[in-house]
């Protein structure tokens, strides 16, 4: 397929590279430049900031009707163009197609919850005196600079950009320079269904330049944040000198308790399978499998063996159940890691090397009995790594799940009923999947705690987090 023509979309006037710094944009199935992306300088990104406010200045005055008839008019034309965005996002992230095509509905079903979530911002009237009124009214923060990673490059750009839109704010996205063409597709369907081209930009650029330039700026007034613990919270100090309100969806280390009354063949079916989804650069990939010892070894041999028999390969074959890594640094770091768990002792049961000489592949691997000094056990891999380890009992596998500092997803497998309640309660995560690998819905709040990060997105929360609260009183 052809590979789209990149641009900064300013103001609704697209910046190609001219003489500017650019940005090459490589196929990670070949390692191959496909695309130059203009990277913005000091000058482009006042200009956005300035549309930016007026943006804002129209939009926070549109209806309800008007939000919603945008929203639900961008989700028609994603899932009309499904396949060439599917296509595009591929090319340029690596993941398979059929990845792609649930990513490009993910958003499409996150634009029509909002287009009917924004006839529900509801205030509310205060009970007062005769002749007092007091009411509590919701509007929209003001114009956001929104972050987005590389790993879903349609979903995260798709939440940047929905939730500022749904509240009547306006948004500026720096997507990542890696999968450019994705984000600018979401943008074009909303610009396409009736967006006002100030309400909403993308640019590009050097990242710490136009983080710091963007989040000095008097015009911002809300920071959305998707990637690393590291990043993020130095994106939180820059805020904190203009009390900009923050959204932090950052790093993670996912523990799954796997309990011996579970279903294990069940388990390891779903689980698997949900390990190497986008090659394991998931925030919320199961990583750390705390397994009962009873079952410990039956668990391990079926979750290699089932490893070994994925299909690896370009992601725009409809045979490959895994593709590449999204860039160079991915294999590189997944084999340092991989190294330094066995040099400490862990053994390896399936891949832990890189598949050819050419692109960004990594074998679907496995090691079990890591001990905790290893990297792996306390650094967030973010590969194709599933990490297994024997466990003695519900109170071990529960200090070992709490034990780092992250906490966005937990996912633990049990038909005790009582005991899933007790893991409910005790898991410190944002989101807790029992029995379950699907813990993201349009209508549910998707966030961490801990070094994860803090506020939501999607659902009514994503929405509410882009809304300030107001009490009027009247005497």
């Amino acid at each position: 397929m052809t590979y789209p023509e990149l641009s900064m979309v300013i103001g609704g006037e697209k910046v190609g590279i001219d003489h500017r710094r650019t940005h090459a944009v490589l196929n990670p199935a070949t390692g191959a430049v496909i695309g130059q992306l203009p990277l913005a300088d000091a000058a482009d990104l006042d200009r956005a900031l300035a549309v930016a406010d007026e943006g804002f200045r129209i939009w926070r005055k549109s209806t309800p009707q008007q939000r919603a008839a945008v929203l639900a008019g961008a989700a028609g034309l994603m899932v009309q163009r499904q396949e060439e965005i599917a296509r595009t996002a591929t090319l340029e992230q690596g993941k398979t197609l059929a990845e792609t095509r649930i990513e490009v509905m993910m958003v499409a079903g996150l634009f029509n919850f909002y287009a009917g979530e924004v006839g529900r911002i509801y205030g509310r009237t205060l009970p007062r005196p005769d002749g007092m009124r007091s009411t509590v009214t919701y509007e929209p923060v003001g114009p956001v600079a929104a972050f987005a990673p590389w790993n879903f490059p349609i979903g995260n750009p798709g939440r940047k950009l929905g939730a500022p839109i749904a509240a009547g704010c306006s948004v500026i996205l720096k997507p990542a320079e890696e999968s450019p063409a994705s984000a600018l597709a979401v943008l074009q369907a909303l610009l396409d269904a009736g967006l006002p081209p100030q309400v909403a930009q993308v640019v590009f650029g050097v990242p710490d330049e136009v983080s710091r330039h963007l989040l000095a700026s008097p015009v911002i007034r809300k920071l959305s944040f998707t990637g690393s613990t590291v990043v993020g919270k130095h994106l939180a100090k820059l805020a904190a000198d203009n009390c900009i309100r923050t959204t932090m969806e950052l790093g993670g280390h996912g523990p799954v308790l796997v309990f011996a009354d579970a279903d294990i063949e069940r388990t390891l079916d779903i689980a698997v399978g949900h390990k190497y989804r986008n090659a394991g650069q998931v925030c919320v990939s199961p990583t750390r499998f705390l397994v009962e010892e009873s079952v410990f070894e039956r668990f391990r041999d079926g979750f290699a063996e089932r490893a070994k028999a994925i299909t690896v390969g370009d992601g725009m074959d409809e045979g490959s159940r895994m593709g590449p890594m999204a860039n160079p640094r991915r294999p590189e770091a997944i084999e340092a890691l991989v190294k330094d768990a066995v040099a400490a002792g862990a053994k390896l049961n399936a891949g832990g090397k890189r598949i050819g000489n050419q692109g960004f592949f990594f074998e679907p691997t496995v090691i079990s009995q890591v001990p905790l000094s290893a990297r792996i056990m306390n650094e967030e891999p973010f590969g194709p790594v599933a990490i297994i380890n024997p466990m003695a009992g519900e109170e071990a596998m529960i200090a070992e799940a709490n034990r780092l500092p992250y906490g966005l997803a937990a996912y633990c497998w049990t038909q005790d009923a009582a005991r899933q309640k007790r893991l409910a309660r005790e898991l410190e995560a944002g989101m807790v999947g029992i029995n379950t690998v699907a813990i993201g819905a349009a209508d549910s709040p998707f966030g961490g705690v801990k070094w994860s990060g803090h506020g939501a997105e999607d659902g009514p929360e994503g929405l509410h987090a882009c809304l300030v609260s107001k009490a009027i009183h009247e005497g």
